[in-house]
């Protein structure tokens, strides 16, 4: 029987069928009734793991919920940290950020890695050659910029991501457009420099967007977390049977 991975993030929950390693068709949903979506999944067939990682909160009577409708339940959240404990990440990380991380560490296994998850904010984390964990930063992510620009600014407009980037703007809406996408390039290329040796993976909402623009080598992985997750529900199958 397949399990069922779930990340529920900060704006949307992401959602697999996993046999292994193997992801089946994905499935995207904004709301607030997360669980009900969950529980939509495993409606038809109850999976044998059930591995969640959220950045909310789930109450008890939703893990309850939960653990009645797959034959185990894997959490991972801010009260449930001993999984990314296990894999060597502080348990500061997000839970989304750390299963990444384990998706990187087996994905370019013996290789250093620079991770970029371009989401609602703009993480960056480091993986040695050997897999250790060596620290990451947080930033605001593309969307965020824009629209505390806005918010904290009488005069300058919300604006949507440009498909079209110049040198420099020669309007107010290029002015911020250029400046908050290439001032996220810029940005990234500087971690890119002080870790040359390292493989860059790009993941997360605008992981394709900002790939495109880049002129380093870079692997997109849009389902990294969900790999991750993957994983961690094959490693708890395996030892139910």
């Amino acid at each position: 029987m397949a399990n069922i991975v779930v990340d529920i993030g900060n704006t949307a929950l992401k959602a697999a069928w996993a046999e292994g390693m193997t992801l089946g068709k994905t499935f995207r949903y904004q709301g607030e009734r997360t669980v009900e979506f969950i529980l939509s999944l495993t409606a038809r067939q109850k999976p044998d793991i059930l591995a969640i990682s959220s950045v909310r909160q789930l109450s008890e009577r939703d893990i309850q919920r939960l653990e009645t409708e797959c034959g185990r339940l894997v959490l991972i959240d801010s009260a449930h940290p001993d999984i990314v404990r296990a894999h060597g990440f502080p348990a500061y990380i997000s839970p989304d950020r750390a299963a990444g991380l384990i998706a990187a560490r087996y994905l370019f296994k013996g290789r250093g890695c620079t991770v970029f998850d371009l989401g609602t904010t703009l993480t960056v984390d480091f993986l040695e050659s050997d897999g250790k964990y060596a620290g990451g930063n947080i930033s605001p992510g593309c969307r965020t910029r824009f629209k505390s620009i806005n918010r904290y600014s009488r005069t300058l407009p919300l604006i949507d991501t440009p498909d079209v980037i110049e040198d420099a703007g020669t309007s107010l809406t290029s002015s911020i457009g250029t400046g908050v996408v290439r001032g996220i390039m810029f940005e990234m290329e500087g971690y890119i420099c002080h870790h040359p040796e390292n493989i860059v993976v790009f993941t997360g909402g605008d992981a394709i967007y900002f790939a495109k623009r880049m002129k380093n080598s870079i692997f997109v992985v849009c389902n990294l977390v969900l790999i991750g997750l993957a994983l961690i529900a094959d490693e708890n199958d395996k030892r139910i049977s």
